[in-house]
């Protein structure tokens, strides 16, 4: 009796694995992780904590999420950057107009919820900032801007999910601003503009077929394997220093506990830099350092208050 040996490596992925890739589930803690440090910052210094805004922004975040997210494919299948991207939404339903209604939709509905809170508090300063917000993840992509093919889109990620959404998390809080939320803002910024980074290292030849000069494009992934690593250090040098200058309590320092993780991606993308097969599951070890720090900080920043 003879058989046909088979593997799964040799096996195509399912569809539905290609649809789970492609609605990207741990990608919505970048918009969980925000509001939650941006509100618990606000919990720490004034005690104030609204659930029912709370849930409502944080409802907003993910909707708007959805949208960046879709949009975001449906911009680079204009570019066919994604042309070898199986897990495109785009490619996957074959529409990119009907994907565009649905970001849309999905905006939208972000949007009304924010306009929600504002008629709440008779304040629009929370609107004016998500729509800043969303105006600059448009740019990312969108046409004419396109400034992640620039490779703006850390920079961007970096005030979108940093100071821009911790300020407007705290606000929908307080109604007031602080100074510590910049300093929430800058780690918050800097955990997730790594998300991106590490998103770029297993794509650098479809990146420069499309004309995009990611970060990585523009240094090499040596160089931007050392870049990583200084970035991941300066994350918790910064912990430790606002927390010596008292802009944190020293509870903060359980982002510590989130170590392993920043240990293995940092060690992992420093071997695998240059193979992009082996380099290519990094950005999801960095949505896990993204989401335990992020919690571990908003326990450090809620903690004294208890």
């Amino acid at each position: 009796m003879t058989t046909t040996p088979t593997t799964t490596q040799s096996l195509p992925p399912s569809r539905a694995k290609l649809w789970l890739a492609a609605i990207k589930p741990p990608m919505y803690t970048v918009a969980i992780i925000p509001i939650t440090v941006g509100t618990a910052t606000a919990f720490g210094e004034t005690r104030i904590f609204d659930p029912k805004i709370f849930g409502t922004f944080l409802t907003s975040a993910i909707l708007i999420i959805a949208w960046l997210n879709i949009s975001n494919d449906v911009f680079d299948a204009d570019t066919g950057i994604d042309k070898n991207k199986a897990h495109s939404i785009v490619n996957l339903t074959g529409n990119k107009s009907l994907m565009f209604w649905f970001a849309n939709t999905f905006l939208s509905l972000g949007i009304l919820e924010i306009l929600l809170i504002a008629w709440w508090q008779k304040d629009i300063t929370v609107l004016i900032i998500i729509l800043l917000s969303c105006a600059l993840g448009y740019s990312y992509q969108g046409p004419p801007f396109r400034l992640g093919y620039q490779g703006l889109g850390e920079i961007i990620c970096f005030f979108t999910f940093g100071p821009l959404a911790i300020a407007a998390a705290y606000y929908s809080q307080t109604q007031q601003f602080s100074f510590s939320i910049l300093s929430s803002g800058i780690l918050i910024g800097i955990s997730t503009s790594i998300i991106l980074f590490c998103s770029h290292f297993h794509q650098v030849e479809d990146d420069l077929a499309a004309g995009k000069k990611s970060p990585i494009v523009r240094m090499g992934t040596q160089l931007g394997s050392q870049v990583l690593t200084v970035m991941t250090v300066l994350f918790f040098a910064l912990v430790v220093l606002f927390s010596l200058f008292n802009v944190f309590s020293f509870w903060t320092l359980l982002v510590f506990f989130s170590v392993p993780i920043a240990y293995q991606l940092v060690s992992h993308v420093n071997k695998n830099h240059d193979q992009p097969d082996q380099v290519s599951n990094c950005k999801f070890i960095a949505v896990r350092l993204h989401f335990l720090s992020g919690i571990l900080l908003a326990l450090g920043l809620i903690i004294p208050q208890l």
